[in-house]
């Protein structure tokens, strides 16, 4: 699929009026998503919230993984994706130092076969659910849906979402794993923590966003453009990327989530 890079046109459609839906919205608080018998700081930090439509049934469902390089921030509902006719589901992790890779990655496959198995009790479809990210989120919903050991250990099938959207998330090695094991931030590493390293055909439908190559963080858009490149070498047909000039890091949050939205075909 065709590369596509959005100028002012995107900020123009990123600036229109979300549209808050005639819709109640009812959000659970705190669900812990993991096994009985962790220890203390799983039980803190392996919670999510379900903000869903009341009194509906089949609704799409996007899971959701904040930022912070692995080593902060918090679950919160993104105010783009509120009252849009959806369930958000937002996840928190264990972070670095107090969690090691891939303790992280782990915890972002439970929460997403978590949902994949609970969310038809709150009316959602558990063939629609969706799965996104920003900066270390992206890289997490990345390395989630291309390697399948992960949530295979959890008895689901990364490749029966509906769609995996990382946003400005590495495809590199982490820059926080490279730390952990004592290795330079600067010097590029693609191994078994790197989503690049697990390309492959027959994935959930991708969607690959990035800021500006002179305004995100450091070679974060050529990742990105490195990632989508790899996927089609290897005959993958579901993958689709966007460079968007004059957005930075932070900035892409809010055209992206037009891009997410659109791509699950809400309108």
């Amino acid at each position: 699929m065709k590369i596509l890079k959005f100028v002012f046109c995107t900020l123009l459609l990123a600036s229109m009026s979300w549209g808050a839906a005639a819709q109640e919205y009812k959000i659970e608080k705190d669900l812990y998503y993991k096994d009985t018998g962790a220890d203390a700081y799983s039980k803190e930090r392996c919670r999510l919230d379900v903000y869903y439509p009341a009194g509906e049934k089949g609704f799409k469902t996007l899971v959701w993984f904040h930022g912070g390089g692995l080593t902060s921030g918090g679950k919160h509902i993104p105010v783009q994706l509120k009252e849009r006719g959806i369930c958000v589901v937002a996840v928190n992790y264990r972070l670095s130092p107090k969690a090691q890779h891939p303790a992280y990655i782990e915890d972002a496959a439970a929460a997403v076969a978590w949902v994949m198995k609970h969310i038809a009790e709150y009316g959602g479809d558990p063939r629609q659910i969706y799965i996104s990210g920003h900066s270390a989120g992206g890289y997490l919903v990345s390395m989630v849906g291309l390697d399948k050991k992960y949530m295979k250990a959890y008895g689901v099938d990364p490749d029966s979402l509906a769609g995996v959207y990382p946003i400005s998330g590495q495809a590199i090695t982490h820059f926080t794993i490279r730390a952990e094991r004592g290795l330079s931030g600067d010097i590029p590493l693609i191994d078994e923590y790197a989503p690049l390293a697990h390309v492959r055909k027959g994935t959930a439908p991708i969607l690959i966003v990035t800021g500006d190559t002179e305004l995100e963080m450091k070679s974060r858009a050529v990742e990105g453009r490195y990632l989508y490149e790899a996927l089609e070498a290897v005959g993958n047909d579901q993958v689709e990327h966007h460079e968007l000039s004059g957005f930075s890091h932070n900035s892409v949050i809010d055209p992206a989530m037009y891009l997410v939205l659109h791509k699950m075909g809400v309108r």
